[in-house]
């Protein structure tokens, strides 16, 4: 399946905020709308390459249904 920058960009803010959700440190770790910022000057196919999927292990179609 085919997902647009900006459904790339939602999951990947999501999986962000669930990460740094219990262990956010703000001297390092960057806020969900700095991220997102950062996120926002990528690439679909940077975008596709930071969700860090593999067909074989965990496809980006899983990764969407997880996050997206």
């Amino acid at each position: 399946m085919d997902y647009t920058k900006a459904q790339l960009i939602d999951a990947l803010v999501a999986e962000w905020e669930y990460l740094c959700h219990e262990d956010f440190d703000p001297e390092t770790d960057q806020t969900p709308e700095e991220y997102r910022e950062d996120l926002i000057k990528m690439t679909i196919r940077q975008l596709v390459e930071e969700t860090d999927t593999d067909p074989e292990m965990f496809s980006l179609d899983e990764y969407m249904e997880h996050w997206g």
